[in-house]
């Protein structure tokens, strides 16, 4: 997967926004305003294709012990974010469910009122 069919799949969730809230290569997807996934664009260049996710604490430790290419988070909270060495041995049906499960971590913690709103866009 190259960083725009990642970039063309995030975006095309609900209530999804980019953003370069930390400098001009970190690409960060927001959804409500809140951050689900980081790629620093700059890194994906040299061949360093890794995306920042959400995950739940458990399955990240789980994911860590069965994927090479799955990480804890790079300059995140590391019981709850990991970094996943896209095209390494997760497949691109892993990272899109990984994407998944990030974005709708992020949506359960929303507030009643910013979940309304989710919906009605």
């Amino acid at each position: 997967m190259n960083i725009e069919q990642l970039r063309d799949y995030c975006l095309a969730k609900k209530g999804v926004t980019e953003h370069f809230p930390f400098d001009e290569v970190t690409l960060v997807f927001k959804v409500m305003g809140k951050m689900f996934a980081l790629a620093g664009l700059d890194r994906w260049e040299k061949g360093e294709t890794k995306i920042n996710l959400k995950c739940n604490p458990e399955k990240a430790i789980e994911l860590r012990e069965e994927y090479e290419a799955i990480e804890p988070g790079f300059h995140m909270n590391k019981k709850h974010w990991n970094t996943v060495e896209v095209n390494n041995d997760v497949s691109n049906q892993l990272l899109l469910e990984l994407i998944d499960h990030s974005y709708d971590l992020v949506v359960q913690g929303l507030s009643k009122k910013m979940k309304e709103e989710l919906e009605g866009i």
